[in-house]
């Protein structure tokens, strides 16, 4: 389940390290080669985590978003 979308794989990796953090797995699903092309994003990066997580994981993703 995504828990977030980002502008880059960068980002999104980011914000995984924030929920790994809190012992919370998930994945980074982009349209970029893997990290080989990170201009090449359609769509964005995605942040996906179990549906069990899921609502724990937004939690803390907005409390760490910037204002």
């Amino acid at each position: 389940m995504a828990v977030g979308t980002y502008p880059t794989r960068a980002d999104a990796e980011l914000a995984q390290a924030t929920l790994e953090a809190e012992g919370i797995q998930s994945v980074v699903s982009s349209d970029d080669a893997g990290g080989a092309y990170p201009f090449d994003l359609s769509g964005g990066a995605r942040l996906l985590v179990t549906e069990a997580d899921a609502e724990r994981a937004a939690a803390i993703l907005a409390t760490e978003a910037p204002e």
